[in-house]
């Protein structure tokens, strides 16, 4: 199942494309925000390194959701699930699949957003330094929080099985709810928005970025891996609606 689903991601061009176009959309994006950063706003070298992931994150949902929907969306569900009966299998293939194409896009993404920013770096943008409390656990956490969103996305099309639908649901919990909870502090919405899957972004921030959310914050305070555990909770409860509908429902 596994040779067969990367055989069915690689052989359309399309995927390689969109693989390319996020790894490029976060160096630009990285660059960009990067000639802004000045050493007195506080931002760390792995900040600047890291920040294109506010655009990656969406090609990282686009290409969960279209592994998750492409059997329904081309007519080839029957013909997959007659050669498989056992439809978790397929399941589990995209999922194998799809987490080892986002970490090698995630990888490469961030190598390529180093070198982006290193104009930016070198003149007023801060360092990276790996001795500051918490930045290489960001870099790390940038490649561990896109694998997630890709996970993320995968749940949410092999559930809705439709890529338009998927990729809206999904851009609503990532960013679209984080941002008008944001807009809107109180008690309750700061709670919410710690619940949403956008909490794995704590994973890219250092010691001295998460200790000012916390502060800012009057909902839980949940850290860099209470953010990592809300956003793997919502990729394990998707995933285990998606296997649910795909063994007790038909296929259309």
């Amino acid at each position: 199942m596994l040779r067969a689903e990367w055989t069915k991601l690689v052989s359309v061009r399309s995927n390689a494309w969109l693989a390319l176009g996020t790894v490029a959309a976060t160096a630009v994006t990285a660059s960009g925000l990067g000639l802004f950063v000045r050493p007195e706003d506080g931002r760390s070298g792995s900040w600047v390194v890291t920040s294109g992931f506010v655009v990656a994150q969406v090609g990282f949902l686009v290409l969960g959701a279209l592994v998750g929907t492409s059997e329904h969306t081309t007519g080839t569900a029957r013909t997959t699930f007659a050669a498989v009966p056992r439809r978790l299998l397929v399941l589990a293939g995209q999922v194998g699949v799809t987490a080892a194409a986002a970490l090698v896009t995630a990888l490469v993404a961030l190598g390529a957003s180093y070198l982006a920013t290193s104009p930016a770096r070198a003149g007023d943008a801060p360092a990276l330094d790996p001795s500051v409390p918490g930045a290489s656990r960001a870099l790390l956490g940038f490649v561990v929080a896109s694998v997630a969103v890709a996970l993320l996305g995968l749940g949410l099309g092999a559930l809705l099985r439709r890529p338009a639908d998927t990729i809206v649901g999904g851009l609503v919990l990532l960013v679209v709810g984080d941002q008008l909870l944001a807009a809107n502090p109180g008690r309750l919405t700061d709670t919410v928005r710690a619940l949403l899957p956008s909490s794995g972004a704590r994973l890219l921030q250092d010691d001295a970025a998460l200790a000012a959310l916390d502060a800012a914050t009057l909902g839980p305070r949940l850290g860099v891996w209470g953010g990592g555990a809300v956003v793997g909770a919502w990729v394990l409860v998707v995933l285990g609606a998606a296997a649910y509908r795909l063994r007790r429902h038909d296929l259309r």
